[in-house]
């Protein structure tokens, strides 16, 4: 019961980063990514679709995003998306596609982000330490319940800390990886 308690919260530690990871490829950075733009949503016959879903993104040099449409008639609403995301972007519509030129990040913005960054990895080790929390909960229900031994809760809680600490610890690391790919002028 004990293991079966520890995968599903390492599960769960795993997919907290996951979100994570996902979440810190949208901060805009020196660099264009498709990440950035991925998953703002357009109107698409009445439904918030992804533009990843309706266009090809591509990245035809480090500053520069290109997003083609499948149908034109989306141009005018992808414009409007990512006008009113927080990207701080123009875009450029020249009739089949759209531009985006990313402008170097002033020293203001660059520390703007890394508050948000820092948010962000505060969320994630939250999100760590509360499955800590739930499995430390479910041991004592269990010892409660004897369904396991005192024992079986002791080495439990112990391997729930290392857990803990091991995913605390990536958290960190991409954290300084973002805050690096940020301070990159």
């Amino acid at each position: 019961m004990v293991n079966d308690i520890l995968n599903d919260a390492e599960n769960r530690m795993k997919s907290a980063i996951k979100v994570l990871e996902e979440d810190l490829e949208g901060i805009r950075t020196g660099r264009a990514t498709p990440a950035l733009v991925e998953k703002l949503t357009v109107d698409y016959y009445g439904m918030p679709t992804p533009f990843s879903q309706v266009s090809t993104i591509s990245i035809p040099d480090a500053r520069t995003i290109m997003i083609r449409p499948f149908e034109s008639s989306l141009l005018k609403a992808m414009e409007k998306a990512i006008q009113t995301s927080d990207l701080g972007l123009t875009p450029s519509n020249d009739g089949k596609a759209i531009r985006l030129t990313l402008p170097p990040l002033t020293e203001e913005r660059r520390k703007d982000l890394m508050k948000i960054v820092s948010n962000r990895l505060e969320d994630a080790r939250v999100s760590v330490r509360n499955v800590r929390r739930d499995v430390i909960k479910d041991l004592k229900d269990g010892e409660k319940e004897k369904l396991i031994s005192e024992d079986e809760k002791k080495k439990g809680e112990d391997k729930i800390q290392k857990l803990t600490d091991q995913w605390i610890l990536k958290v960190d690391e991409i954290g300084k990886h973002k805050e690096k790919e940020i301070m990159e002028v």
